[in-house]
């Protein structure tokens, strides 16, 4: 686990295990609601690890082990300019952006903006934008000011997750305990409200390099069939895994299926 230090008070965690000789390295781009312990389950990064691959995970400000001013704005563009800033002081050896919902939108327009990279994945990150997206993002908002992280996860989750994970999370759901309003200062908090902002028609076109579009298709919110496909079709280079019995948390739901497809990707480069 390290480090890297941006300003006074401001610094990004990362965890970086390099890849054996003349490997790729995939670099994990979270969720808001993420944090490096996605990646590094048993079945994800030691097993890219065991294969020879590298890895790069990092949380963005605001989120755990973290440091961040109380006047920085915790927006799309500080964590595509954070990305970058890693990219460069940790220097991956060819890199493969993999970023998760928003997470892959953030990489996605850090490869445009010049980050290095061998190919991209993008995790159920392809939707539109418009009065649709904008009405769920602020829902979400809403709800974090009303009751938390715990109320957004629990009003959201039967329509993110698989039935197994729902089953699987059930028994630490709904407890006793009141629901308490999200701290204006909390990271995640903030990071939600920064993300309204994001800008979610990107140039799909200019993507010039491999990429791999995953969906789960227990994902009720995001996933718009026939979005998907219109933006998908704008990638010239592009390739599609469905995983039916996962929802929008692909890693977190089904991290086995995941890696194995993420080798079989990197496989084909």
């Amino acid at each position: 686990m390290s480090t890297l230090e941006i300003a006074p008070g401001e610094s990004l965690h990362y965890e970086y295990d390099p890849p054996a000789a003349a490997g790729r390295t995939f670099v994990f781009v979270n969720a808001l609601t993420g944090s490096t312990a996605a990646w590094q389950q048993p079945e994800i990064g030691p097993r890219l690890r065991a294969a020879g691959y590298g890895t790069l995970a990092w949380n963005f400000r605001g989120q755990v082990d973290t440091r961040f001013g109380a006047r920085t704005a915790l927006t799309a563009e500080l964590v595509v300019e954070d990305l970058l800033r890693l990219l460069k002081a940790v220097a991956p050896p060819r890199p493969i952006l993999v970023g998760l919902s928003i997470g892959g939108l953030y990489a996605a327009q850090a490869q445009l903006a010049g980050a290095r990279a061998e190919a991209l994945v993008l995790i159920n990150t392809l939707r539109k934008s418009g009065t649709r997206l904008e009405w769920i993002n602020r829902a979400v908002l809403t709800l974090a000011r009303l009751g938390g992280s715990r109320l957004v996860m629990e009003a959201n989750l039967p329509m993110l997750a698989n039935p197994d994970q729902l089953d699987a999370m059930r028994a630490g759901a709904f407890g006793p305990e009141p629901y308490r309003p999200a701290d204006p200062a909390d990271g995640l908090f903030r990071l939600l409200e920064g993300s309204l902002a994001a800008d979610w028609d990107l140039a799909y076109e200019q993507l010039r390099l491999p990429v791999l579009l995953m969906t789960g298709r227990h994902d009720r919110v995001f996933y718009v069939a026939e979005d998907f496909a219109a933006l998908a079709a704008r990638i010239p280079q592009h390739r599609s895994v469905v995983f039916d019995d996962a929802g929008h948390l692909i890693p977190i739901e089904r991290p086995a299926a995941f890696a194995a497809a993420l080798l079989e990707f990197a496989h084909r480069l």
